[in-house]
């Protein structure tokens, strides 16, 4: 029987790399977590590669339909609709990522490096603006600050009659600003609780102030995971589709569905769709390269430790001011908005007798594409883990490419698909876009779970005489069980709060709670709205209270 080795010694351990300390090259580390000398078993390469496939068939759908329509391709793609749309979207994306750094990297700061209020509490409720879909806070917006909302009604006693619109890129700017920073948020600060100390403290022995440290020495630590936050804020306001069709702004995903759903132009969409796609590669490239080189290092061994926080001083109050303002925009004011809908439509005798099941359905199309997304994720995340190579770096290519697909470009590909088969309009084809689309978060975490294992002890195992399926069965996915679970909640969450595959995949009949949303919001029947919003909203809160940053209360004296 064949003895399984490692490679070589490890410099040093696992929680030692968890911690911080001196850690060896990614390469190192790689070889030392792989099994040398034995190929991939079938069972791990080959629901691998067909999983993989998978995620390729949308792509392979739009290819070749644009061939089919190829005759019109220089038509379509150079008119000057289609180039306003582009500009549209990129500026959109640009202006949202810009705008969701400048505010994310200072919050982070406070909450993290400073001696603000507290800290505790805003370090939890900056993220929490996270669990609000944005289709939910485009309706928000629309009533708070819209040219009839409640911002204008309380204007009208001082003479304003009637505010700017609210629609087109200043709402959809707005609104995607508000509830994406948390990404860049929650990014930068995992960066600034790795951060070394010394390095500030060495600026102030040398008379840097506070202020002067941050931006000569703090903030070119962390640019590179602001950046590769900004990019991934970027990648969602390219892909969003629910914020830019409620506020009427021509990006991209709005004029697919137009085309699809006005013209029932499939050959139209589906060069727009490519065309949007081929956008989402590229951003989602510089984001890869962005997130790989945002490494930090200590200057030397020892436990890792935490500096003393920045004073604040006469800063304080304008502190706290920024932070109420950021968490009363993104999180308080949608609550509030929501319940007083919620409430008024108590009051109206609405009726809500179809929520219960549009909440059942919900967590059903989460339950099970969380359950299938997460078992297509751990054959991938062990090729990548265990047998790391050209091979095992190509599916982990295709298997992220759902970051790239937004869920109207796979939504329009499983209609395409399906449209003439037993299994068009059925829960099956809706869980099988929602496992295409979030597949990458799945792996992205089992993966992270994989590599705290050590294979010393699946060697272990296998010296006992248990196969390779029954040495990761019995102990790394146990060991590993925290990340594949949080994994497979993430996709849950994500599922449920799914827009437009949902609207043109899902039974006839069978409403979801974003379709109960999306229904109420394009009938301004807001009230009709809150209910369904906010049952997402809870839900969705559960585990992110669960996961969120708790370090405040541990923070060491000044």
């Amino acid at each position: 029987m064949l003895t399984l080795r490692p490679r070589a010694a490890r410099a040093v351990t696992l929680p030692a790399v968890r911690r911080g300390e001196d850690t060896q090259t990614a390469s190192q580390q790689r070889r030392a977590l792989s099994w040398s000398g034995e190929r991939p078993p079938l069972w791990v390469v080959l629901p691998a590669v067909l999983v993989a496939i998978l995620e390729l068939l949308p792509l392979l759908y739009l290819v070749a339909r644009t061939f089919e329509a190829s005759a019109n391709i220089w038509p379509v793609l150079l008119r000057a609709r289609t180039v306003e749309v582009v500009l549209n979207t990129v500026a959109l994306a640009g202006a949202v990522a810009l705008a969701t750094i400048v505010i994310a990297v200072p919050l982070a700061w406070l909450t993290t490096r400073t001696d603000l209020p507290g800290r505790a509490f805003w370090s939890v409720a900056a993220a929490l603006p996270l669990v609000i879909p944005s289709y939910i806070g485009a309706v928000v917006i629309v009533a708070a600050f819209g040219p009839r909302g409640m911002l204008q009604s309380a204007l009208a006693p001082f003479g304003v009659e009637r505010l700017p619109s609210i629609y087109g890129f200043a709402g959809s700017w707005l609104t995607l600003t508000l509830f994406t920073y948390p990404y860049v948020y929650l990014t930068v600060r995992a960066a600034l609780r790795g951060f070394d100390p010394s390095l500030e403290e060495a600026a102030r022995c040398l008379g840097f102030g506070p202020w002067r440290s941050f931006f000569a020495v703090t903030l070119p630590q962390i640019r590179p995971a602001a950046a590769a936050g900004g990019l991934l804020v970027a990648l969602y306001a390219i892909g969003d589709f629910g914020v830019v069709t409620l506020l009427r702004y021509d990006a991209f995903t709005r004029a697919i569905y137009v085309q699809y759903r006005a013209a029932m132009d499939r050959g139209g969409a589906a060069m727009l769709a490519l065309l949007l796609v081929a956008l989402s590669i590229v951003v989602l490239v510089v984001e890869l390269r962005a997130r790989g080189n945002a490494t930090l290092h200590r200057l030397g061994s020892g436990a890792g430790r935490r500096g003393r926080p920045v004073a604040l001083g006469r800063a304080t109050v304008p502190a706290l001011l920024f932070c109420a303002l950021v968490v009363g925009l993104a999180l308080a004011l949608p609550i509030a908005i929501l319940g007083a809908w919620l409430v008024r439509s108590f009051s109206a005798g609405t009726d809500l007798s179809g929520l219960p099941a549009a909440t059942m359905h919900s967590l059903t199309l989460g339950f099970w594409t969380a359950l299938i997304a997460t078992a297509c994720a751990l054959p991938i995340a062990v090729l990548l883990v265990r047998y790391p190579g050209g091979g095992a770096r190509l599916v982990e290519r295709l298997a992220y490419l759902g970051y790239a697909l937004p869920g109207l470009v796979v939504a329009l590909a499983f209609v395409a698909f399906g449209a003439g088969t037993p299994v068009y309009q059925t829960l099956l084809m809706l869980i099988g876009a929602c496992v295409v689309r979030f597949l990458p978060e799945a792996v992205s975490s089992v993966r992270a779970a994989l590599l705290q294992v050590s294979p010393r002890l699946e060697e272990a195992a296998r010296g006992l005489g248990r196969s390779q399926v029954g040495a990761v069965a019995s102990v790394t996915a146990p060991l590993a069980r925290s990340g594949i679970l949080a994994g497979a909640a993430l996709v849950l969450l994500t599922a449920m709060k799914e827009l437009p595959a949902t609207l043109l995949l899902s039974p006839t009949g069978w409403d979801t709670l974003a379709v109960e949303v999306w229904t109420a919001a394009n009938d301004a029947a807001y009230g009709d709205a809150a209910a369904p919003a906010l049952i997402l909203i809870v839900v969705a809160a559960v585990p992110m209270l669960l996961f969120a940053p708790r370090d405040g209360v541990r923070e060491q004296a000044p």
